[in-house]
C-alpha cells in the first residue's frame, strides 16, 4: 500500500503564498498522474493541477498563472505553489497519485487525507 501524507496548508490573506507538500510512503513502480483537488464547503471536489506521464501539465482556468504543481522523484514528494491566493481559493486540497506499485498490477489512485487552506479577504 501507499500512504500520501499532504502538509503545508493554513490560514492566509489574499494575495499570499502557501505551498502543499504531499509525501508518499514509498515509491512506485509507475506512475500515470499526480494531481491536486479540491474541495470547497458545499461544492464537488474539483480538480486543480495534474502531471500526466509523459503528456502536458495541465491546470484548471481559475488558477493557470498562479498556481504551480511540481514533484521532487528523490524525495517522492509532490508540491502545489499557490500564490496570489484569493478567498475563492479556500478548501480542503487532496493529493492524488494513480500508479503501479509493481510490474503486473493495475494502477490504482492514491489519495491523501486532505489539507485545510483558508484565505482571508
Amino acid at each position: 500500500q501507499v500512504q500520501l501524507v499532504e502538509s503545508g496548508g493554513g490560514l492566509v490573506q489574499a494575495g499570499g503564498s502557501l505551498r502543499l507538500s504531499c509525501a508518499a510512503s514509498r515509491r512506485l513502480f509507475s506512475i500515470n498522474v499526480i494531481a491536486w483537488h479540491r474541495q470547497a464547503p458545499g461544492k464537488q471536489r474539483e480538480l486543480v493541477a495534474a502531471i500526466t506521464s509523459g503528456g502536458p501539465t495541465n491546470y484548471v482556468d481559475s488558477v493557470k498563472g498562479r498556481f504551480t504543481i511540481s514533484r521532487d522523484n528523490d524525495k517522492n514528494t509532490v508540491y502545489l505553489q499557490m500564490s496570489s491566493l484569493k478567498p475563492e481559493d479556500t478548501a480542503v486540497y487532496y493529493c492524488n497519485i494513480r500508479g503501479r506499485i509493481a510490474l503486473g498490477r493495475s494502477p490504482t489512485d492514491y489519495w491523501g487525507q486532505g489539507t485545510q487552506v483558508t484565505v482571508s479577504s
